[in-house]
């Protein structure tokens, strides 16, 4: 079966994470992602976080697959004929460099719509336009200026970055988005254009309804935050620990094994429609018609002790015995599952979302897959490729360059070091 993203072809010059997301999920999807890298050196991922000597780090393998990778230095002055040619024969260009960067070695937005009219020039950036576009920002300073971390944690604590990468994955999967909805805008435009994905946007926008709630504090306490009913509410929106964002109180509880298991926990959720099941699952049919818990409006003063009483039931179950009895009366409910748990489950293997992937300097390992399934188009995920592993590949098939074009670019230093011929 024909890939989604077949025939669209990427010039690739991410690097660490944001970027590298975005390009490997449209590589996935079938597009041919071309990645630059510095001759000699490459992503800097590729050793950072090493646990295999001599080999390309997890970081970097888990983020590039199905590209191919050429070297080339971009200072050099036939490096840059080589990425113009690149330009010219590439549907979309990808960055993630600080701010400028891309300007200073000679391809503005500008010059790059010069070179090919129909280029989509898609970008990361840590801010958008505004007093801090200049700025540089890793994953957690993302999360912190997007209002993530000051909304999570517990109200007695400090703000808390989340284990989630919503700042550089998250930014990653927005990229793309805004990547094809360029690419459907030029098949009858004829034109390309620029993409932006702020990570400070993209962490906002996974925090809506933080956003939500902040207006919300205009009109009175928010009942379902575990502040209330005994606590107090400033003019910004609290950290509510383990509280469901939405509108059915929810909360983590124990189970059975919580003494010496860190995971064996479960989160709860107290969804107004099953409330008479829950009652009568853990021994409470009283609740069910007793007025300070009938309805989901009298029991939101109640909640902690609601929870509490709740606990007492799931810690003489296991979290997956919990589970199995909760969703038979379909009471929403779900375990904490570890890393080591979800890597070795079954039917995350069988439907793609783990894959183990063989690499020829490190063997077999662990990834994701893709996390999207398209029906007539799935994705396969191929290994990551090794530093300029497909330079002449791509020089040949790409550019249409001979032999004798490519020794002078080679000679020229264009590719990397000229190695010196040895004196016979």
């Amino acid at each position: 079966m024909a890939k989604a993203l077949e025939g669209v072809r990427i010039l690739d010059f991410t690097h660490v994470q944001s970027g590298p997301t975005c390009t490997q999920l449209l590589a996935w999807f079938g597009a041919d992602v071309i990645k630059v890298e510095r001759p000699g050196i490459g992503d800097v991922t590729r050793g950072q976080l090493r646990d295999v000597p001599d080999a390309d780090s997890l970081y970097f393998t888990m983020l590039n697959h199905n590209k191919r990778s050429i070297t080339i230095d971009t200072k050099n002055p036939k490096g840059k004929e080589l990425l113009e040619g690149l330009i010219k024969t590439c549907d979309v260009l990808v960055e993630n460099f600080a701010p400028g960067v891309l300007d200073r070695m000679g391809f503005s937005w500008e010059r790059v719509q010069q070179i090919n009219p129909r280029m989509i020039m898609a970008s990361i950036k840590g801010f958008g336009p505004g007093p801090y576009e200049d700025y540089k920002v890793y994953e957690n300073v993302a999360q912190c200026t997007g209002g993530a971390a000051s909304t999570t944690g517990f109200d007695d604590g400090p703000p808390l970055v989340t284990g989630a990468q919503i700042g550089d994955s998250g930014t990653g999967l927005h990229l793309a988005l805004g990547i094809v909805t360029a690419l459907y805008h030029r098949t009858h435009s004829g034109k390309g254009q620029r993409v932006l994905a702020a990570m400070q946007d993209g962490v906002l926008n996974l925090c809506r309804v933080k956003l939500r709630d902040q207006q919300r504090l205009a009109h009175g306490p928010l009942k379902e935050y575990p502040q209330y009913p005994h606590g107090t509410f400033g003019d910004a929106v609290p950290r509510s620990g383990n509280a469901s964002g939405g509108g059915q109180p929810g909360w983590i509880l124990k189970c059975k094994g919580w003494e010496t298991d860190p995971n064996a926990y479960i989160y709860f959720i107290t969804q107004a429609p099953v409330w008479d099941k829950i009652c009568n699952v853990i021994g409470k049919p009283e609740w069910i018609t007793h007025p300070d818990y009938a309805k989901a409006e009298a029991r939101l003063p109640r909640l902690k002790d609601i929870f509490d009483t709740i606990e007492q039931w799931t810690k003489t179950k296991t979290k997956y015995e919990a589970m199995d009895i909760l969703n038979k009366y379909d009471i929403p409910c779900g375990p904490i599952l570890s890393m080591k748990e979800l890597a070795e489950e079954p039917s995350l293997r069988q439907t793609g979302t783990i894959v183990e992937v063989d690499h020829p300097k490190r063997g077999k390992y662990l990834s994701v897959g893709c996390p999207i399934k398209l029906s007539d188009s799935p994705a396969e995920v191929t290994r990551s490729p090794l530093l300029g592993e497909h330079t002449d590949e791509i020089l040949r098939q790409v550019l249409k360059l001979d032999d004798s074009k490519i020794g002078e670019f080679k000679s020229s230093g264009a590719l990397g070091a000229v190695k010196p011929i040895a004196a016979e």
